[in-house]
């Protein structure tokens, strides 16, 4: 049996709770008194994830975006409420990294936690897929979702200049990691 290198530590880490399923986000469900229920995106939800993608965004996401992201397999979840999709996540991961591409909340159900529920359920896929931590970009300007990212144990490790398209230029991003740890045994 070979040892593993230990990772050097980019971030805070995180824990999954014991006996949690590592590879289904709809385990993050489970037990929890949240009003929705996640499922994966398909093809045909991307009218509605577009239609919050614009009123959320002021640069959204084109359709051929989402499009390209399910078509490569990325992990896509929509969330669902009275039949209704109110917000969605993606991310891709490879080897042992994850990085959250886009996590949105219709703005009409936005502060109610549903943001933080779609990105624990990423970091549980995460680490199903076998990530050792994940990756994201946030703009500076956008104090709710850094302070979200914050709580659930993401640091900001750097910084890219120039990142994100803004009514007069450019707006840098803030790069956020989280070490993912084995579950407690």
């Amino acid at each position: 049996r070979q040892r593993r290198r230990q990772a050097r530590p980019v971030a805070a880490p995180a824990r999954i709770a014991p006996g949690a399923s590592p590879v289904n986000a709809l385990a993050v469900d489970a037990g929890r008194a949240f009003q929705g229920a996640l499922r994966p995106m398909r093809e045909d939800d991307l009218d509605a994830v577009h239609a919050i993608e614009i009123r959320a965004y002021e640069f959204p996401w084109t359709v051929g975006i989402f499009r390209d992201c399910l078509r490569a397999d990325y992990p896509a979840w929509v969330l669902r409420q009275d039949e209704r999709t109110t917000g969605y996540s993606l991310m891709s991961a490879a080897a042992d990294e994850a990085h959250v591409l886009n996590i949105c909340i219709a703005p009409s159900h936005q502060g109610g936690g549903h943001g933080r529920h779609l990105l624990r359920a990423l970091v549980h896929v995460a680490r199903g897929r076998g990530a050792e931590r994940v990756f994201l970009e946030v703009r500076p300007s956008t104090i709710g979702a850094i302070a979200l990212y914050h709580s659930e144990g993401f640091n900001e490790i750097g910084r890219r200049p120039r990142y994100y398209p803004a009514r007069d230029g450019r707006e840098d991003a803030l790069v956020m990691a989280i070490e993912l740890l084995p579950p407690e045994q």
